[in-house]
């Protein structure tokens, strides 16, 4: 009788598993969106991409002593491991805890485009099913990385592809900095930039958890200095940014002129150019902590000596440099790039009223990883089909 009976549970464990199988395919096939919900539940937590403050509220929950979260972060930022079980100054009953519920959470590129110029362009799977673009940038003895810090954007700039793609979603301090230690040259970088897709500070709290752990004692320990994050100018984000960080800041100006700037970047409207430079202004920057702005030049728009003199009253007052941009050509757009002689004479004349000026060597035209290109429309649309 026993035998029996052990061979009806064991049918009835196999029926229940079979049940469980084609309800979960009936959920994936006609309801996709419960089943994203089940897989996104049944996904580990992400050690990499938390701040000390949050691997402390980890210790607590599995009940472990408050000096392991110190430890459990040296081994993410510090050393080059790949499990939790490589985390080995914790005892094994300690990290099969941590594997119950978490994952150090790392996710290497998918692709590598290489331009002849020596920079390259890696794409990353993020948020389930979308895609971000990165650029690694040598150049002599600097190394740059530019990071994404959303998919696509809804600031809307009339002459940017990641504009033009439209929003798909904030990225996690994870997938944030996951884009620098992932990067094959992880080890050679000398420099950050977020300059990638998206607007940095429309995603304030993630940008800052990033930038805590790339330049705290318990993360990276990177100097500040290092890093730089441009924005188009968001009141709100930026206030906070310059209050809790102490990155460089780079502000995307491109019209010194209320209505002009308005027609190439909607942001204009509600965070004007004014409201933006008076905060700039009113700030207390230490020496070391520079600001800077960006100003792609359009043939004919935004490069007369008009420009130039505006320019110079409106940033007066402000320690700064500007750094001038070649237009890259995109689809739809009527834009074309000065000459190269308008350009250098552009950055002479700001020169000469005494406001730092350089011109910027275009990077990675022919990959699309110049400024402005980076878009990854085309795999989103894929995915969804």
């Amino acid at each position: 009788m026993r035998g029996k009976e052990r061979k009806i549970k064991d049918k009835s464990k196999k029926t229940k598993g079979k049940r469980e199988k084609l309800l979960l395919y009936n959920i994936n096939i006609w309801h996709p969106e419960p089943y994203a919900l089940y897989l996104k539940i049944m996904q580990k937590e992400k050690l990499y991409g938390k701040t000390l403050n949050e691997l402390i509220a980890v210790t607590k929950r599995v009940g472990l002593p408050g000096f392991a979260a110190k430890q459990i972060a040296d081994w993410l930022y510090k050393k080059e491991i790949q499990s939790i079980d490589e985390m080995t100054n914790l005892s094994k009953k300690t990290r099969e805890l941590l594997m119950v519920d978490y994952e150090i959470g790392l996710s290497a590129p998918v692709n590598e485009s290489k331009s002849s110029d020596g920079t390259k362009k890696y794409l990353f799977k993020v948020l389930n099913d979308k895609f971000i673009e990165t650029a690694y940038i040598p150049d002599d003895d600097r190394a740059t990385i530019c990071v994404s810090s959303q998919v696509g954007c809804k600031m809307g700039c009339i002459f940017c592809m990641t504009g033009k793609q439209g929003f798909q979603g904030n990225l996690s301090s994870n997938e944030i900095i996951n884009q620098f230690r992932s990067l094959p040259e992880f080890g050679s970088l000398t420099n950050i930039v977020y300059m990638g897709m998206g607007e940095p500070l429309d995603n304030i709290t993630e940008v800052l958890k990033s930038l805590d752990i790339l330049t705290n004692d318990w993360g990276y320990a990177w100097s500040p200095t290092r890093i730089t994050v441009s924005t188009i100018g968001l009141i709100a984000g930026l206030k906070e940014f310059l209050e809790k960080s102490r990155c460089h800041l780079a502000v995307s100006l491109h019209s010194p002129f209320d209505e002009e700037r308005r027609k190439l970047m909607p942001v204009q409207r509600t965070n004007t150019v004014k409201e933006v430079l008076d905060i700039i202004r009113n700030f207390d920057f230490n020496s070391q902590r520079r600001v800077s702005f960006e100003y792609i030049l359009f043939k004919g728009v935004n490069d007369t000596p008009e420009h130039i003199k505006e320019l110079a009253r409106i940033l007066n007052g402000i320690k700064c440099r500007i750094n001038l941009i070649r237009f890259h050509p995109i689809s739809g757009s009527d834009f074309q790039s000065p000459n190269l002689g308008t350009t250098i004479n552009f950055k002479e004349a700001l020169n000469a009223k005494g406001i730092l000026t350089t011109i910027r060597a275009s990077r990675g035209v022919d990959i699309q990883a110049a400024c402005g290109l980076l878009s990854t429309l085309q795999q989103n649309k894929t995915v969804q089909k």
